[in-house]
Protein backbone atom coordinates (compact mmCIF):
# COMPACT_ATOMS: atom_id res chain seq x y z
CA UNK A 1 0.00 0.00 0.00
CA UNK A 2 2.95 2.52 0.78
CA UNK A 3 4.42 1.81 -2.81
CA UNK A 4 0.95 2.33 -4.25
CA UNK A 5 0.56 5.46 -2.37
CA UNK A 6 3.93 6.78 -3.46
CA UNK A 7 3.19 5.98 -7.36
CA UNK A 8 -0.03 7.73 -7.27
CA UNK A 9 1.73 10.81 -5.54
CA UNK A 10 4.36 10.76 -8.03
CA UNK A 11 2.50 11.36 -10.68
CA UNK A 12 0.46 13.67 -9.25
CA UNK A 13 3.54 15.73 -8.38
CA UNK A 14 4.70 14.97 -11.69
CA UNK A 15 2.30 16.31 -13.48
CA UNK A 16 2.06 19.61 -11.71
CA UNK A 17 5.66 20.24 -11.48
CA UNK A 18 5.92 19.57 -15.20
CA UNK A 19 3.24 22.09 -16.14
CA UNK A 20 4.07 24.78 -14.01
CA UNK A 21 8.40 24.22 -14.71
CA UNK A 22 8.97 23.59 -11.16
CA UNK A 23 10.28 19.71 -10.83
CA UNK A 24 7.80 18.99 -8.20
CA UNK A 25 9.81 19.68 -5.04
CA UNK A 26 7.53 22.03 -4.09
CA UNK A 27 4.70 19.46 -3.38
CA UNK A 28 6.75 16.59 -1.98
CA UNK A 29 8.98 18.27 0.51
CA UNK A 30 5.38 19.88 2.46
CA UNK A 31 4.17 16.27 1.90
CA UNK A 32 7.09 14.84 3.55
CA UNK A 33 6.86 16.67 6.20
CA UNK A 34 3.55 16.49 7.10
CA UNK A 35 2.74 12.82 6.60
CA UNK A 36 5.99 11.15 6.12
CA UNK A 37 7.99 12.54 8.92
CA UNK A 38 8.31 11.36 12.58
CA UNK A 39 4.52 11.36 13.50
CA UNK A 40 3.20 11.37 10.14
CA UNK A 41 0.94 8.98 8.67
CA UNK A 42 3.88 7.04 7.27
CA UNK A 43 6.97 7.70 9.06
CA UNK A 44 9.96 7.10 6.73
CA UNK A 45 11.92 10.35 7.20
CA UNK A 46 14.22 11.27 10.52
CA UNK A 47 15.99 14.37 9.46
CA UNK A 48 15.49 17.85 7.34
CA UNK A 49 18.64 16.15 5.32
CA UNK A 50 16.43 12.73 4.58
CA UNK A 51 13.35 14.88 3.55
CA UNK A 52 15.35 16.83 1.27
CA UNK A 53 17.64 14.22 -0.53
CA UNK A 54 14.59 12.47 -1.14
CA UNK A 55 12.74 15.30 -2.64
CA UNK A 56 15.86 15.75 -5.02
CA UNK A 57 15.57 12.41 -6.53
CA UNK A 58 11.75 12.69 -7.49
CA UNK A 59 12.52 16.59 -8.81
CA UNK A 60 15.39 14.71 -11.32
CA UNK A 61 12.97 12.00 -12.44
CA UNK A 62 10.33 14.83 -13.24
CA UNK A 63 12.97 17.28 -14.73
CA UNK A 64 14.60 14.48 -17.64
CA UNK A 65 11.27 13.42 -18.41
CA UNK A 66 9.57 16.52 -18.57
CA UNK A 67 12.65 17.99 -20.27
CA UNK A 68 12.55 15.64 -22.86
CA UNK A 69 9.14 16.01 -23.59
CA UNK A 70 9.68 19.90 -23.95
CA UNK A 71 12.72 19.13 -26.24
CA UNK A 72 10.20 17.17 -28.89
CA UNK A 73 8.31 19.97 -28.78
CA UNK A 74 11.18 22.93 -29.28
CA UNK A 75 9.84 25.09 -26.43
CA UNK A 76 13.48 24.73 -24.50
CA UNK A 77 15.81 27.70 -24.77
CA UNK A 78 18.81 25.81 -24.87
CA UNK A 79 20.66 29.61 -25.23
CA UNK A 80 19.76 30.14 -21.71
CA UNK A 81 19.12 26.43 -20.05
CA UNK A 82 22.85 25.32 -20.57
CA UNK A 83 24.87 28.72 -19.05
CA UNK A 84 21.92 29.08 -16.14
CA UNK A 85 22.15 24.94 -15.50
CA UNK A 86 26.09 24.81 -15.26
CA UNK A 87 26.07 28.10 -12.84
CA UNK A 88 23.46 25.84 -10.41
CA UNK A 89 26.47 23.29 -9.56
CA UNK A 90 28.40 24.92 -7.03
CA UNK A 91 25.45 25.96 -5.33
CA UNK A 92 23.74 22.49 -5.88
CA UNK A 93 26.78 20.78 -4.13
CA UNK A 94 27.11 23.06 -0.99
CA UNK A 95 23.46 23.44 -0.49
CA UNK A 96 23.61 19.40 0.32
CA UNK A 97 26.11 19.58 2.48
CA UNK A 98 24.59 22.48 4.55
CA UNK A 99 21.03 21.13 4.84
CA UNK A 100 22.37 18.80 7.11
CA UNK A 101 22.61 20.98 10.32
CA UNK A 102 18.74 21.79 10.11
CA UNK A 103 16.91 20.76 12.18
CA UNK A 104 12.99 19.77 11.40
CA UNK A 105 11.43 22.67 12.57
CA UNK A 106 14.01 24.90 11.05
CA UNK A 107 13.24 23.71 7.92
CA UNK A 108 9.82 24.07 8.39
CA UNK A 109 9.30 27.65 9.35
CA UNK A 110 12.19 28.53 6.60
CA UNK A 111 10.48 26.84 3.44
CA UNK A 112 7.39 28.25 4.51
CA UNK A 113 8.40 31.72 4.78
CA UNK A 114 10.13 31.20 1.53
CA UNK A 115 6.90 30.26 -0.08
CA UNK A 116 5.45 32.76 1.14
CA UNK A 117 7.30 35.36 -0.24
CA UNK A 118 7.35 33.76 -4.00
CA UNK A 119 3.59 33.22 -4.30
CA UNK A 120 2.75 36.63 -3.04
CA UNK A 121 5.38 38.20 -5.63
CA UNK A 122 3.83 35.72 -8.34
CA UNK A 123 0.41 36.34 -7.50
CA UNK A 124 0.83 39.94 -7.95
CA UNK A 125 2.69 39.67 -11.31
CA UNK A 126 0.33 37.52 -12.82
CA UNK A 127 -2.72 39.40 -12.27
CA UNK A 128 -0.90 42.90 -13.38
CA UNK A 129 0.86 41.92 -16.29
CA UNK A 130 -0.24 40.72 -19.05
CA UNK A 131 1.81 37.94 -20.72
CA UNK A 132 1.37 36.77 -24.02
CA UNK A 133 0.60 32.75 -24.77
CA UNK A 134 3.44 31.87 -27.38
CA UNK A 135 5.32 28.95 -27.39
CA UNK A 136 7.92 30.38 -29.84
CA UNK A 137 10.85 32.81 -29.04
CA UNK A 138 10.82 35.47 -31.53
CA UNK A 139 13.92 35.72 -33.94
CA UNK A 140 14.75 39.70 -32.22
CA UNK A 141 14.22 37.74 -28.79
CA UNK A 142 17.06 39.21 -26.52
CA UNK A 143 17.74 38.64 -22.44
CA UNK A 144 20.31 39.62 -19.75
CA UNK A 145 22.08 36.33 -19.81
CA UNK A 146 24.65 38.08 -17.12
CA UNK A 147 21.90 38.18 -14.57
CA UNK A 148 20.49 34.67 -15.35
CA UNK A 149 23.83 33.02 -14.36
CA UNK A 150 24.21 35.11 -11.33
CA UNK A 151 20.66 34.51 -10.30
CA UNK A 152 21.15 30.55 -10.94
CA UNK A 153 24.31 30.50 -8.44
CA UNK A 154 21.44 31.27 -5.89
CA UNK A 155 19.28 29.16 -6.97
CA UNK A 156 21.22 26.13 -6.92
CA UNK A 157 22.30 26.75 -3.10
CA UNK A 158 18.51 27.26 -2.70
CA UNK A 159 17.31 24.13 -4.39
CA UNK A 160 19.10 21.90 -3.14
CA UNK A 161 19.34 22.92 0.64
CA UNK A 162 14.98 22.47 0.40
CA UNK A 163 14.97 19.78 -1.91
CA UNK A 164 12.57 21.33 -3.92
CA UNK A 165 14.61 22.03 -7.41
CA UNK A 166 15.34 25.59 -8.86
CA UNK A 167 12.44 26.19 -10.75
CA UNK A 168 10.22 27.96 -8.54
CA UNK A 169 12.68 30.45 -8.61
CA UNK A 170 13.58 30.24 -12.15
CA UNK A 171 10.50 30.85 -13.43
CA UNK A 172 9.33 33.91 -12.46
CA UNK A 173 13.25 34.88 -12.77
CA UNK A 174 13.11 34.22 -16.48
CA UNK A 175 8.88 35.57 -16.70
CA UNK A 176 9.51 38.66 -14.99
CA UNK A 177 12.98 40.18 -14.71
CA UNK A 178 14.37 38.43 -18.62
CA UNK A 179 11.44 38.67 -20.48
CA UNK A 180 10.84 35.01 -21.58
CA UNK A 181 7.07 34.06 -22.21
CA UNK A 182 5.86 31.77 -19.77
CA UNK A 183 5.61 28.36 -21.55
CA UNK A 184 9.45 29.03 -22.84
CA UNK A 185 10.26 29.49 -19.17
CA UNK A 186 8.63 26.35 -17.81
CA UNK A 187 10.14 24.25 -20.40
CA UNK A 188 13.56 25.87 -20.17
CA UNK A 189 13.05 26.02 -16.18
CA UNK A 190 12.82 21.88 -16.65
CA UNK A 191 15.54 21.79 -18.50
CA UNK A 192 18.07 23.25 -15.90
CA UNK A 193 16.49 21.17 -13.35
CA UNK A 194 17.48 18.22 -14.90
CA UNK A 195 21.19 19.69 -14.69
CA UNK A 196 21.48 21.20 -11.03
CA UNK A 197 18.88 18.48 -9.03
CA UNK A 198 21.50 15.60 -10.94
CA UNK A 199 24.03 17.65 -9.01
CA UNK A 200 22.45 17.79 -5.58
CA UNK A 201 20.87 14.24 -6.22
CA UNK A 202 25.04 13.21 -6.16
CA UNK A 203 26.03 14.80 -3.80
CA UNK A 204 23.01 13.61 -1.53
CA UNK A 205 23.43 10.38 -1.95
CA UNK A 206 27.17 10.48 -1.10
CA UNK A 207 26.22 12.10 2.05
CA UNK A 208 23.26 8.84 2.90
CA UNK A 209 20.21 11.68 2.86
CA UNK A 210 17.87 9.36 0.50
CA UNK A 211 15.36 6.90 1.66
CA UNK A 212 14.92 4.68 -1.55
CA UNK A 213 11.50 2.98 -1.41
CA UNK A 214 9.67 6.31 -1.01
CA UNK A 215 12.73 7.97 -3.64
CA UNK A 216 12.17 5.13 -6.42
CA UNK A 217 8.73 4.57 -5.87
CA UNK A 218 7.76 8.20 -6.54
CA UNK A 219 10.50 8.98 -9.53
CA UNK A 220 8.40 6.52 -11.28
CA UNK A 221 5.19 7.97 -10.66
CA UNK A 222 6.80 11.58 -11.74
CA UNK A 223 8.51 10.64 -14.49
CA UNK A 224 4.94 8.93 -15.79
CA UNK A 225 3.32 12.75 -14.98
CA UNK A 226 5.93 14.58 -16.44
CA UNK A 227 4.44 13.88 -19.46
CA UNK A 228 1.12 14.23 -18.96
CA UNK A 229 2.13 18.14 -17.75
CA UNK A 230 4.05 18.48 -20.61
CA UNK A 231 1.17 17.99 -23.17
CA UNK A 232 -1.74 19.65 -20.76
CA UNK A 233 0.48 23.33 -20.10
CA UNK A 234 0.29 23.45 -24.46
CA UNK A 235 -3.28 23.87 -23.77
CA UNK A 236 -3.25 25.79 -20.31
CA UNK A 237 -3.18 29.73 -20.66
CA UNK A 238 -0.24 31.01 -18.99
CA UNK A 239 -1.97 32.89 -16.63
CA UNK A 240 -3.59 30.80 -15.20
CA UNK A 241 0.04 28.70 -14.67
CA UNK A 242 1.17 31.27 -12.50
CA UNK A 243 -2.13 31.78 -10.26
CA UNK A 244 -2.05 27.94 -10.09
CA UNK A 245 1.54 27.99 -8.73
CA UNK A 246 1.05 31.07 -6.74
CA UNK A 247 -1.91 30.02 -4.72
CA UNK A 248 -0.51 26.71 -4.08
CA UNK A 249 2.42 28.32 -2.41
CA UNK A 250 1.01 30.45 -0.21
CA UNK A 251 -1.46 28.01 1.07
CA UNK A 252 1.30 25.26 1.72
CA UNK A 253 3.98 28.29 2.91
CA UNK A 254 1.44 29.12 5.34
CA UNK A 255 1.20 25.63 6.86
CA UNK A 256 4.51 24.97 7.08
CA UNK A 257 4.83 28.41 8.87
CA UNK A 258 2.36 27.27 11.26
CA UNK A 259 4.27 23.81 12.02
CA UNK A 260 7.23 25.72 12.37
CA UNK A 261 6.48 28.30 14.76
Amino acid sequence: MDILFFLVLGIGVGTFGSLVGIGGGMICVPIFIMLLSDGGVYPYFHTAAQIAGTSLVVVLANAVSGALAYIRQNRVFFNAAIPFGIATLPGAFLGSKIVDKFPMTTLDFWFGLFLLAMAVIMYWNSTHKPRTDILELPDDFRYNRTLGILASLGVGFISSMFGIGGGVIHVPLMVYLLGFPVHIATATSTFILAISSAAGVVTHFLMDHIVWIPAISISVGAAIGAQIGARVSRKTKSKVILLILSCAMFAIGLRLMIMGS
